[in-house]
């Protein structure tokens, strides 16, 4: 099964990276609020470059001078379950330590060279 992982990063600005295991690489969005907990939240997620898969198990401290300089921890990661994909919609079924159950991501637009995408939970 496909991994996740939530990454809580404090660089410039203190946000989540939220990461699914998808075509060899961890496709990447950062999650200026964190992802939703409950269904009925939505939450910004920012389409970022993807990373490689060994990056899921990072944690430490980014140096100043680097991309993403600051601390990395690991907030959530488990396994998930593609249930939907098309080109501006992904449908999971995350199961993870504090995120489980169905969420999804919709494409809502590109503004200034970044794709801004909706991550919310589903109702189940």
């Amino acid at each position: 099964m496909p991994t996740f992982v939530v990454h809580e990063h404090w660089a410039t600005a203190h946000h989540f990276d939220f990461r699914l295991e998808m075509d060899g690489v961890l496709k990447s969005w950062a999650v200026p609020k964190g992802p939703p907990l409950e269904s009925g939240t939505k939450r910004l997620a920012i389409a970022v470059e993807d990373h490689a898969l060994e990056y899921g198990s990072f944690e430490g401290t980014i140096p100043e001078g680097g991309y993403g300089a600051g601390k990395v921890t690991i907030w959530d990661r488990g396994e998930y379950v593609l249930m939907e994909r098309e080109p501006h919609m992904i449908l999971i079924d995350i199961q993870g330590a504090r995120l489980r159950g169905p969420y999804v991501l919709i494409f809502m637009k590109e503004e200034r060279g970044q794709e801004q995408w909706l991550l919310f939970k589903k109702s189940s």
